[in-house]
């Protein structure tokens, strides 16, 4: 089936912005016109590097009227404003994740895109890939029983030790939570579908950091926003699941006891016939296993799906078939508010010392059809 491609424009040329743009190229659906940064020499650099038409001012790409969808890769305090300004010049968007910084900012957002017939895209589109698809399926299909409960962590030392500018993660609006936690979150959401109740704790437990390479090396900065944060979640569905994120571990159990190769560790769903450990949601692929009630040890599953390596840009490409086909898209604006809802109450939960009931929800997405070939989204 052959679609009419998407006039598609980058908005944000970081470091991020090098896969979608390598990824981009290999969509039919996606015609990419122009990228555009603050910087327009980054801009231009990374349009001659991917072979881009054109590198352009950010405000001449919101004037364009030809370009129907903005990948937007600008950090994360400008996601709202720059997904706004693309909306309100009257195209679809697909951010970075998070959605937002703020609660408001998200719902001002999805509010415009609802009342100007566009859509809001959102990162991660890491559950589309072929691992976490084929714990999807395996779920779906009763492989471990009724869901009870699940288990998510994701233990570093932080980010300031390899990156040249590792500020922002530690401002509000990042941190652990708001980095990573969305991997794992939308993760979660997408297999045991939406969560109703939270509460958590959070602490910062080194005050500064030192940078420890790059030009900036042994600057110090400031912590503003918790560095260990630890939540529980009650899915609307019935699991309880504990979620822990964090920039302050130097060596977790998990590593040291060899977790990650057995099936114990990173992400996990119990069920009442099974366990389902799933692969890390910030990667695509494996490896997926299983282990049953009454079996000795752990099977790994062949993989029933297609993206197994870094496929950013997926849940673009499936946005833009959405926006032919006129079906829901995947990786939606809803499900991405959804999860600044949850991180936000986790830290609210930390506060107050209390259980934070959500107001927002979602449907869990469709899954991707299996034995489709990459780069191809419908049947």
């Amino acid at each position: 089936m052959t679609f009419t491609p998407v006039k598609t424009a980058v908005i944000g040329c970081g470091n991020i912005s090098s896969i979608y743009l390598e990824n981009a190229a290999k969509w039919d659906i996606l015609d990419l016109v122009a990228c555009a940064d603050l910087d327009l020499a980054r801009a231009e650099s990374q349009a001659a590097k991917f072979n881009v038409p054109r590198a352009l001012p950010v405000s001449d790409v919101l004037a364009d009227p030809n370009i129907e969808l903005i990948i937007n890769l600008t950090i994360p305090a400008a996601h709202a404003e720059i997904g706004l300004a693309a909306l309100r010049a009257g195209k679809s968007v697909y951010n970075e994740k998070p959605l937002a910084l703020s609660r408001a900012e998200g719902q001002l957002m999805l509010r415009e895109a609802q009342a100007r017939g566009l859509r809001v895209g959102n990162a991660p589109d890491t559950f589309l890939g072929g691992g976490l698809q084929t714990c999807r399926q395996l779920l779906d299909a009763g492989e471990i029983g009724t869901p009870v409960a699940a288990n998510a962590f994701m233990f570093i030392r932080g980010p300031e030790a390899w990156h040249p500018d590792p500020g922002f993660f530690y401002q509000v609006g990042a941190g652990p939570l708001f980095d990573m936690g969305p991997y794992y979150l939308t993760a979660l959401v997408s297999m045991l579908g939406p969560i109703h109740r939270v509460t958590g704790s959070a602490r910062i437990t080194y005050p500064e950091r030192t940078i420890g390479s790059g030009p900036k090396q042994g600057q110090k900065i400031p912590v503003e926003t918790p560095t260990h944060i630890a939540g529980i979640l009650d899915f609307a569905s019935g699991p309880v699941a504990t979620l822990t994120t964090s920039f302050d571990v130097t060596v977790s159990a998990g590593e040291a006891l060899n977790l990650y190769d057995v099936g114990s560790g990173l992400l996990e769903i119990q069920g009442t016939t099974g366990t389902l450990s799933m692969p890390d949601p910030n990667m695509f692929g494996g490896p997926v296993r299983v282990r049953r009630l009454g079996e000795a040890g752990w099977r790994e599953i062949p993989l029933t799906h297609a993206y197994t390596a870094n496929s950013r840009c997926l849940g673009v490409a499936d946005l833009a078939h959405a926006i032919r086909t006129d079906r829901p898209h995947r990786a939606n604006g809803d499900m991405a508010f959804h999860v600044l809802d949850v991180m936000h109450a986790i830290l609210e939960a930390s506060e107050t010392g209390q259980h934070i009931e959500l107001t927002s929800t979602c449907e869990r997405p469709a899954p991707l059809p299996a034995g489709l070939p990459e780069h191809q989204l419908e049947k």
